[in-house]
């Protein structure tokens, strides 16, 4: 049976690696994440893991003891966040490129310099084209959930997954959480049947330098060249989104909450303006949606689950009985605008002709607050904008004194 413990977004992240029954963890530290490896650390040392810890000397070392065993059949996790990620970022490649279901929590920071250990998205926006998927959490319980669920689907998909959450907004935040018991998470995800197995009577090349175009194996089979690799995982993604509701419906039936909907979505049902946003920023949304409630405004929040894939036809679904929308980003892309703001405007573009008047506001970088006073000033002013026919050109900085 399920019990409810007060716990850490980082206290939820190692618990559900617990519960999952990963067999090899990769740890080295990097705060805001490093109570997960610590905490593993402990159910090790006590006997009830059972799981080889690696201590290793960097982020690129972890993600490559990762590979290693998720080649070998292993079930394996690591976490980290801001530089440390950045640090993985070849090894990122190499783990999508491999068909590999590593799972990774990143316990989102800014990214120096200038140096700071507080939250922001910057850190796992800048790896969404390395051919992870990302989830993002809004509270402890989907660190938890997702954690669970991503294991499940990655390894149908062999496609790996970062369950991303905000550094000290909820890595170290205190929330009730409901447990599952081992018998309940065993019966949703079986031990890891790896697709090959290593055999000295049958050998196999594993990752080896491929031709620019598909050439034959020794039975004869023709074999795809190295764009063949790319078009396979690109297909994959492309078609991951059933998978992961496949999985949330089972999800639901085992533990009785929902993720079937790879959005989060709050008053949205008679919506003329809509907040669009990711991770924690929903829950701040949505207390703002309640305050323009109050003065009349008809508000609405529309939160991204599941960055990548990009649910570009869900989400333009969504919105579309939306008149403005304010995408709210934690996240630059240097030089454009938010990379949420980008691909809202390319999915409105390519499904279904929606126009709505689209204003972007970067907040809370370097964990600055993000307060409602500032979310209400977004809406009346991307409101205002609808009204006067106003377009932006580039993304605002909202937030007294940035």
């Amino acid at each position: 049976m399920e019990q409810t413990l007060i716990l850490t977004g980082n206290q939820a992240a190692a618990l559900a690696a617990k519960l999952c029954r990963v067999q090899v963890i990769a740890a080295y530290p990097i705060t805001p994440q490093s109570k997960i490896p610590e905490v593993l650390s402990e159910y090790v040392e006590r006997g009830e893991l059972k799981a080889e810890f690696v201590r290793v000397e960097s982020e690129h070392s972890a993600m490559g003891v990762c590979i290693s065993a998720s080649l070998v059949g292993a079930r394996v996790f690591t976490a980290t966040a801001a530089n440390g990620l950045a640090y993985m970022h070849e090894q990122l490649h190499w783990a999508a490129g491999a068909r590999l279901p590593i799972v990774m929590p990143v316990a989102n920071r800014g990214l120096g310099a200038p140096w700071t250990i507080l939250n922001d998205m910057q850190d796992s926006i800048a790896q969404r084209d390395t051919g992870w998927m990302q989830f993002y959490c809004q509270d402890n319980q989907q660190i938890l959930d997702q954690v669970i669920l991503a294991y499940r689907v990655a390894e149908q998909l062999l496609i790996p997954i970062m369950v991303c959450f905000d550094g000290f907004r909820l890595s170290h935040t205190m929330m009730p959480v409901s447990i599952p018991s081992q018998e309940q998470v065993d019966a949703f995800l079986p031990a890891f049947q790896p697709p090959y197995l290593l055999d000295p009577e049958r050998p196999v090349n594993i990752n080896p330098v491929v031709m620019t175009d598909p050439i034959a194996d020794p039975q004869g089979n023709l074999c795809p060249g190295y764009m063949g690799f790319r078009r396979r995982l690109q297909e994959d993604l492309e078609a991951a989104l059933p998978v992961v509701v496949e999985a949330s419906t089972a999800f639901e039936k085992a533990f009785g909450r929902c993720y079937q909907d790879p959005l989060y979505r709050y008053q949205t049902e008679d919506a003329d303006f809509l907040f669009v946003t990711m991770g924690s920023l929903s829950s701040e949304a949505s207390e703002t949606v309640d305050l323009l409630r109050d003065e009349g405004i008809k508000a609405g929040v529309v939160g991204l689950r599941v960055f990548r894939p990009f649910p570009a036809e869900i989400l333009s679904q969504a919105v579309q009985r939306a008149n403005c929308l304010a995408v709210i980003e934690k996240a630059i892309s240097y030089g454009y605008e938010g990379a949420l703001n980008t691909e809202l405007k390319a999915a409105l573009f390519s499904h279904n002709g929606h126009r709505p008047t689209i204003f972007n506001y970067v907040v809370g970088l370097g964990g600055k607050d993000v307060k409602p006073a500032d979310l209400v000033e977004s809406a009346h002013e991307t409101l205002h904008a609808a009204q006067n026919g106003t377009r932006q050109e580039h993304p605002r900085w909202l937030g007294r004194e940035v």
